[in-house]
C-alpha cells in the first residue's frame, strides 16, 4: 500500500464547501501515478512502447465529505492484476480525524494500436512488478 497526501483546494469545492464529487477521480488518478512510479512502474515508458492504460472503470462511494483545506491521505493498493487489466484499490481519509471519508476503485487494461494486450508478453518486466503488488 502507498499512501499519496494531498491538500483540498479551494477551487475544488462546490456550493456548500464540500469537495466536489468530480474531484476525487482526479484525485485518483495523481495517486495512481505516484504509486506506480514509487515502485518503478513508468506510465512514460509504456506510452514510449506504444502501450496506452486506459480507465475502463471507475467505482467511488462516499462516506464523509472532504472540505477545502483538509489534507488527504490517499491509500492506493493493487486488489487484482492478471496480466490485462488492473484493478486498485483507494481508501480516502482524512488526515487529521483519521476518518474514512471515501473509498473506491479503477480498472485499466493496456492495448497497442486499439487492441488488448498482455503485459506478460508485450512488457514482461513491467507484468513482474505488478504482479508483486497484489496484495
Amino acid at each position: 500500500m502507498y499512501i499519496y497526501r494531498r491538500k483540498a483546494q479551494y477551487h475544488e469545492t462546490d456550493k456548500m464547501g464540500v469537495i466536489h464529487h468530480s474531484n476525487y477521480v482526479k484525485w485518483m488518478e495523481e495517486a495512481r501515478i505516484e504509486y506506480t512510479e514509487s515502485v518503478g512502474i513508468s506510465f512514460t515508458a509504456y506510452d514510449a512502447a506504444g502501450i496506452f492504460s486506459p480507465i475502463i472503470s471507475v467505482a467511488l462511494e462516499y462516506k464523509r465529505p472532504l472540505h477545502f483545506g483538509d489534507e488527504v491521505d490517499i491509500a492506493v493498493s493493487v486488489a487484482k492484476y492478471n496480466g490485462t487489466v488492473l484493478e486498485l484499490a483507494y481508501v480516502f481519509t482524512n488526515a487529521a480525524t483519521g476518518e474514512v471519508c471515501t473509498t473506491g476503485t479503477t480498472r485499466n487494461c493496456f492495448v497497442r494500436d486499439g487492441r488488448v494486450v498482455s503485459l506478460k508478453k508485450a512488457f514482461p518486466e513491467e507484468d513482474i512488478k505488478l504482479r508483486a503488488l497484489v496484495e
